[in-house]
């Protein structure tokens, strides 16, 4: 029998990039999950490894005054959040420092400015997400839900208090109506999408339904005012339960039309703030009217139409040839006809596209988590007078703000952080770069 570890007592001395506590104990570093700086906690390890140790928190014995009362009733089981119990202006400023050690530490580089925070909602914003779903023999119902904490299992939720209105209100009624269809046992999972205007939910099914499931599905559809969508396989199988589907889609000021995006197509999930963070994308690059301007990783034009407004011409380039369509139609939808969009493997040593080859007076860039080292010599060839990077994740945006910095003759000229993800320990950040000297 493998009897539990014994409690020890320890001292936090600061937060990891995952949110959680960090002590030293006997010489070795300890991971405390929901412990806070400055707190005296009562502990026990729960993962033993060469290098470190991983904890959980059994008793605060002495609280930092940073701790709040987390809002929702599944906290520290639910894995959907991990920083509830921290004020949230010390999350910012938690985030702030984790980004500016990484740059030093990474990057051996720091801004010539700090940015203030770009802040919005701290609760209901995630409007993208991806819940499982799983009936649960010893339970004898359907959990909809994030995974537990330190987990795979799916966590017994009620609600959700960061997911967007009207999801975060519908969890149990989505165990419910998964709970009554005879095809409880083969769906997989339930895919998030809410835009402006409507809301749309993608069960992923293992098996087509029948009729009884199908009337069921469209009575929750017309009770609950959202629309689900069925995914039996690959992306190009999902289809609208009930056709035609209200395309979706956000607002952005100076695109009369928006944004429409399909339901699995990437967006960033917290609408105001992404409202916040183009604008603030805008003013960095301060673009001129005889502009020409270079958007790497566009997507839906997220970036390129709004530039567009304010540039002779932009270049939008993407990986995902489904979302180069959608951001040509959301041009035209919006009347833009300065803006060409291409799709390219930007991750590739090399590109062999016309645009890589052409001058620009502007770059953006809006990477995922591997960052964009493969395109930083295209972006910085034609020496642009700014460069505006986004970044998800600030290792990779550190290694790479060193090689603008050290290898290609850009210098930062400022950086900060923007609060796509409260009560998580997710850090997204902005930057500006402009030409060394």
């Amino acid at each position: 029998m493998k009897w539990p570890a014994a409690v020890e007592t320890a001292e936090i001395e600061s937060l990891d990039q995952e949110g959680r506590g960090v002590a030293r104990l006997d010489g070795k570093t300890v991971f405390v999950d929901g412990a806070l700086p400055g707190e005296l906690v009562s502990l026990r390890r729960t993962r033993r490894q060469r290098r470190h140790d991983e904890a959980v928190v059994v008793e605060v014995q002495r609280a930092s005054p940073e701790r709040v009362t987390s809002r929702c009733r599944h906290y520290g089981v639910c894995g959907g959040c991990s920083l509830q119990h921290l004020d949230h202006g010390a999350q910012l400023a938690a985030k702030g420092r984790v980004f500016a050690e990484t740059l030093a530490r990474i990057g051996g580089v720091a801004p010539g400015e700090w940015l203030p925070p770009l802040t919005g909602p701290t609760f209901n914003y995630r409007r993208r997400a991806r819940l499982g779903c799983k009936f649960v023999d010893k339970k004898g119902k359907v959990l909809v839900g994030f995974r537990e904490r330190g987990s795979p299992l799916i966590a017994d939720l009620e609600s959700c208090e960061v997911l967007a209105p009207p999801v975060g209100a519908l969890i149990s009624a989505l165990a419910e109506l998964i709970g009554s269809l005879d095809l409880r046992r083969r769906v997989a999972q339930i895919e998030v999408a809410v835009g402006d205007n409507a809301t749309a939910l993608v069960l992923r099914v293992l098996d087509d339904p029948e009729p009884p499931d199908l009337e069921r599905l469209r009575d929750f559809e017309s009770r609950h005012g959202v629309a689900l969508y069925l995914q039996r396989g690959g992306l190009d199988t999902v289809q609208p339960l009930s056709p035609p589907a209200e395309p979706l889609r956000y607002e952005l000021p100076g695109l009369p039309m928006g944004i429409e995006f399909a339901p699995t197509d990437f967006v960033q999930v917290n609408g105001e703030l992404n409202r916040h963070m183009v604008a603030r994308a805008l003013d960095l690059l301060e673009p001129r009217p005889t502009d020409r301007a270079l958007d790497l990783f566009c997507g839906l034009g997220n970036f390129s139409l709004p530039l567009a407004r304010r540039t002779a011409a932009v270049v939008g380039v993407e990986g995902d040839a489904r979302l180069v369509a959608r951001a040509r139609a959301n041009a035209e939808r919006n009347g833009i006809g300065n803006a060409a969009f291409h799709s390219a493997n930007l991750a590739a040593d090399s590109q062999t596209g016309d645009w890589a080859r052409a001058r620009y007076d502007l770059v953006l860039l809006d990477p995922p988590r591997a960052g964009a080292r493969e395109i930083l010599p295209v972006a910085a060839s034609s020496r642009p007078r700014r460069i505006v990077y986004v970044s998800c994740h600030p290792g990779s945006f550190a290694r790479d703000a060193g090689i603008l910095a050290g290898e290609l003759g850009y210098r930062l000229a400022a950086a900060g952080v923007m609060d796509m993800f409260p009560q998580t320990s997710h850090i997204e950040t902005i930057a500006l770069f402009e030409p060394a000297g």
